[in-house]
């Protein structure tokens, strides 16, 4: 176990808290970049990025994770258990050891959110998956079911048509909520089947997955033979280890101010963690680089 101080502390080693740890390292104040998986977040992966950011998810984060380590961020490869306010410093507990600073930026991200139905949990890497760039090959030839009707799901979606035979799309709604490029570029193509007004029932099969079960608005069940299972309906944040007196919304993501300051002084807030920031691969950036300059303004830097 090891104990250390420094000027500023980043939750999270995702796009925004990638961007917010270099922002204060090129302030000239000491870092530490905190995370428990590998860096990058979701955005590692997507190998084709869509939007404002050219090239792949993967590339993108190495890119800054580099030049977060060239300014001199420390990577603590740990688990984050506490936070607590200790007079003028921020302290969190974590597997390894404590670590206090003058400012903390929690940029933890989220995960995508389960449907929480049967089957769903025990074909975990045995056909349910959340990666389409990583395991659509797997799938060469196969039929699979993709559930969701926003962006994440219609992208992953047309991930999937360039391998599969057949891409069962279900929706709850009747229409989708994606954007209307996504949505043309879905009904162009013909591997993709959408199902509408119907949601998941359960997944089974044995050794392997092998169909998935689905119902309608009428109440009509329906089992689709598929090996692959991808569920886009949403995310969830990391703020397990978040105390309970920092202001969160409903949906659990954390309240700031103007500066992305949170409810308590000194602690900050970016990216999909935070309440109001977009979902985009630009909005996660600019809330890191936002936060830290609010945690380097605070230091007087």
């Amino acid at each position: 176990m090891s104990d250390s101080n420094f000027d500023v502390i980043v939750i999270g080693a995702g796009v925004a808290g990638l961007a917010a740890a270099k922002h204060v390292a090129q302030k000239g104040l000491r870092a530490a970049s905190v995370e428990q998986l590998l860096f990058g977040g979701l955005v590692v992966n997507i190998n084709e990025l869509d939007g404002e950011i050219e090239g792949s998810g993967t590339d993108y984060a190495s890119n800054l994770m580099m030049e977060m380590s060239d300014l001199g961020v420390e990577s603590l490869s740990e688990t984050v258990s506490t936070i607590a306010k200790n007079g003028d410093k921020i302290t969190i507990t974590t597997d390894g050891g404590t670590h206090s600073a003058r400012a903390l930026i929690i940029a933890s991200g989220a995960r995508l959110k389960r449907l929480g139905v049967p089957g769903e949990a025990e074909f975990e890497h045995r056909g349910v998956s959340q990666c389409a760039d990583c395991d659509g090959p797997m799938y060469k030839d196969e039929e699979v079911v993709v559930v969701g009707g926003g962006d994440s799901a219609l992208q992953e979606a047309l991930v999937l048509a360039h391998f599969c035979k057949k891409v069962h799309l279900v929706h709850r709604d009747a229409k989708f909520s994606a954007r209307q490029a996504l949505i043309d570029a879905v009904a162009a193509q013909p591997v993709i089947q959408p199902i509408w007004n119907s949601t998941v029932e359960a997944i089974e099969g044995a050794e392997m997955l092998n169909k998935v079960r689905v119902k309608s608005a009428d109440g009509k069940t329906t089992d689709i033979a598929a090996v692959g299972f991808f569920a886009y309906v949403g995310l969830e944040p990391n703020i397990e280890f978040v105390p309970a007196e920092i202001k969160r919304e409903a949906n659990g993501r954390l309240v700031t101010d103007a500066a992305l300051q949170t409810s308590m002084a000194g602690v900050f807030a970016a990216g999909v963690v935070r309440a109001g920031c977009g979902g985009m691969l630009a909005d996660a950036l600019a809330d890191g680089e936002k936060a830290g300059a609010a945690a380097a303004k605070l230091l007087g830097k």
